[in-house]
């Protein structure tokens, strides 16, 4: 069984941006608004964060489904993990997501500042100096046969794109435009010289969908 390294559920806004300037342990995704880039994804029925009944079904929840789906390992940036630079000051943060991450998986944090690992709940984070392909064998092997999703931010998933390691994608455009921040793509049409592509709008209206698959 090929193991895939998959791009899945990213949000990004109509001009291109993953993550608004300014990061901070308030704003995790800087001047942008999570609640407008997650607002499909959070009114389907599968939001693994509801605490109400009900939500949407149809082409949306499928994809707050496929989040996990046969998810072994997660490879993600230093930002994506925590709005602390450079040499860790102390050892005492972990992560944005508290006592229950939402990843039930080992996740590998790419950095340039070595950690020792440590788990919550049924997550394990490796904090790893290495180049894109080192990290994902290390990854592959953690995920026991299952894929291995690549989960941002922006500038990481740039790296594994360059270096010719991403077999799919599936960003979701939100009409919401940033203006500045860390970007993905200025076009999504970069991509087409590598991957099949297609688009499909979401039924609520919210969002695009887009979707890459290795050419």
């Amino acid at each position: 069984m090929v193991q895939l390294l998959r791009v899945q559920n990213f949000m990004v806004s109509s001009d291109g941006y993953g993550t608004g300037e300014g990061q901070s342990l308030e704003r995790p995704f800087g001047h942008a608004d999570p609640g407008e880039l997650f607002a499909w994804a959070g009114a389907t029925a599968s939001w693994p964060m509801r605490t109400d009944p009900g939500g949407s079904r149809g082409l949306d929840d499928y994809f707050t489904r496929a989040y996990g789906l046969d998810m072994g390992a997660e490879i993600m940036g230093r930002n994506k993990f925590g709005p602390l630079r450079g040499p860790w000051a102390d050892e005492e943060w972990q992560g944005w997501w508290g006592d229950e991450p939402p990843f039930h998986t080992p996740v590998f944090v790419m950095t340039h500042h070595k950690r020792p690992s440590f788990t919550l709940s049924d997550t394990t984070f490796h904090f790893v100096d290495d180049d894109p392909a080192t990290v994902l064998a290390m990854a592959r092997e953690a995920a026991q046969g299952k894929d291995v999703r690549l989960g941002g931010g922006p500038t990481t998933i740039r790296e594994f794109l360059d270096a010719d390691l991403v077999d799919t994608l599936h960003v979701a455009v939100s009409p919401a435009r940033l203006r500045a921040g860390v970007r993905l793509w200025e076009s999504p049409d970069e991509l087409d010289d590598r991957f099949h592509h297609e688009t499909v709008p979401s039924p609520s209206g919210g969002v695009t969908h887009h979707l890459f698959w290795r050419r």
